[in-house]
């Protein structure tokens, strides 16, 4: 249990590292017009603000805690219920993107809509599994 929780906060804690990065930079990506285009799906001028990035990051870096927490890999802060009904709220946001993403998204740019498919959308089933797990039989 505790290394699947290890393994999904982390991914969790990388991810919302990313997002707080993008608040200011559109790295891995050569440009902004690259960035919206593969990681958004959408044009320069309707990027997420700064602000939106660093709320996702702080939602991410909250989940990461939580499952930890549930999976008994961070020390356990306020009522268990609460740890188990955050990790299970992140396996349910994560499960809803992964499955949901694909048939819903398909109105944005063909590079985002092929990167969703072959890697945002199982990245984001797979951690989501991964959190239920914990949500269920953590502590």
């Amino acid at each position: 249990m505790r290394t699947t929780a290890v393994a999904v906060a982390g991914a969790l804690a990388a991810v919302g590292g990313l997002h707080a990065l993008w608040a200011r930079s559109p790295w891995p990506c050569r440009s902004r017009a690259e960035f919206a285009d593969l990681v958004v799906g959408t044009t320069p001028e309707h990027l997420p603000s700064p602000a939106a990035c660093l709320g996702v990051a702080g939602l991410l870096g909250t989940g990461a805690y939580l499952v930890a927490a549930r999976g008994g890999a961070l020390p356990a802060t306020g009522p268990r219920w609460l740890r188990t009904a955050g990790a299970a709220g992140v396996a349910t946001v994560l499960l809803a993107r992964g499955l949901a993403g694909p048939r819903l998204l398909t109105d944005r740019s063909p590079g985002f809509v092929r990167l969703d498919r072959h890697l945002y959308a199982p990245l984001c089933a797979a951690l989501g599994t991964g959190a239920a797990v914990v949500a269920a039989r953590g502590r």
